[in-house]
């Protein structure tokens, strides 16, 4: 008799284990939902998280993080997050209302935090002159790139432990790759004659850049594209392009190319193709991850400034 009460209970015993199992199986293989505010940052997390995080990103490829007007869907992707990683700096001053709205529990990555920021004087007409904003570009910097690196790292240890070893080698490895990045940067602007190292961008995105590498960026508008460049700010640069004999403007993915455009009219410089700034490309344009987008960039730099 206990034989047969032993057998009856078995089957049951075994399907429960095999159900807790597969449970836990499941678990394991859900990926981390992290949702990123743009596109640079999220293939940031995506390179640290491999196929452990599925990463959504609020603002999409090719558009403006600056401005940007959140969707009721946004704030069901934010409640839904395991983990949500954003820049700081100022750049997305609508994020803190979204996150509260969207009423999430998940932690929250400051990417650039630790960075020194930029600070700049406001002198381009939109307010007293000694107002200051922060600039909030600084992954134009490599070496800062890679303390966004470490902060989503540590974020991604830390909301899932149990895989930390994965996401510390995979660091690792985008670290080194970010090493190699910035030896070709270097190598690359040291080829650019010193007297040529200056450009004409949309709006002040590049000043980390400038700070890290050398060249000089001039830009119309401020550091955020909401802010419009008046007829003065235009005739400034016309004339400073003369003066100086800037070689190139470059129109920025994320802006209204008519701006730039006539300042190439009125100031005689070459239009030097289109750059990013804010915003990765899509998956089938020239800079779909970070990478690629700091190396489109250097290219198009190169080949505008690059001979006399």
């Amino acid at each position: 008799m206990p034989r047969g009460r032993f057998s009856t209970g078995w089957p049951l015993a075994l399907a429960l284990l095999l159900t807790i199992l597969g449970g836990a199986a499941r678990a394991e293989a859900d990926p981390l939902r992290v949702v990123a505010t743009f596109s640079i940052l999220g293939d940031l997390a995506a390179q640290v998280g491999g196929d452990r995080v599925a990463v959504t990103t609020l603002v999409k490829p090719d558009a403006d993080a600056h401005g940007y007007a959140p969707a009721p869907s946004d704030a069901k992707t934010l409640a839904a997050a395991d983990l949500v990683v954003v820049n700081g700096l100022g750049l997305e001053g609508w994020i803190d209302r979204l996150i509260r709205a969207s009423g999430t529990k998940a932690p929250v990555v400051v990417a650039s935090k630790g960075i020194k920021p930029i600070e700049e004087a406001d002198d381009h007409g939109h307010g007293h002159a000694h107002d200051h904003h922060t600039d909030p570009h600084a992954w134009q910097s490599i070496a800062n790139a890679k303390v966004y690196v470490a902060n989503i790292r540590d974020g991604l240890v830390k909301r899932d432990p149990a895989h930390a070893a994965e996401y510390e080698t995979r660091a690792k490895a985008y670290l080194a790759d970010l090493d190699a990045l910035e030896a070709e940067v270097r190598a690359t602007i040291a080829k650019i004659p010193p007297a040529r190292r200056r450009i004409i961008t949309t709006h002040d995105a590049f000043g980390y850049f400038t700070a890290a590498y050398g060249l000089t960026f001039i830009a119309p508008q401020g550091v955020s594209t909401d802010s419009e460049a008046s007829p003065r700010d235009v005739a400034r640069i016309v004339r400073q392009i003369r003066a100086e004999k800037i070689p190139a403007v470059f129109l920025e993915t994320i802006a209204d190319p008519r701006l730039m455009e006539q300042i190439a009219r009125e100031s005689g410089a070459a239009v030097g193709g289109k750059v990013y700034s804010d915003a990765l490309s899509g998956p089938t344009g020239p800079a779909p991850t970070y990478v690629m987008m700091m190396r489109n960039n250097l290219a198009a730099f190169a080949k505008a400034l690059g001979s006399n």
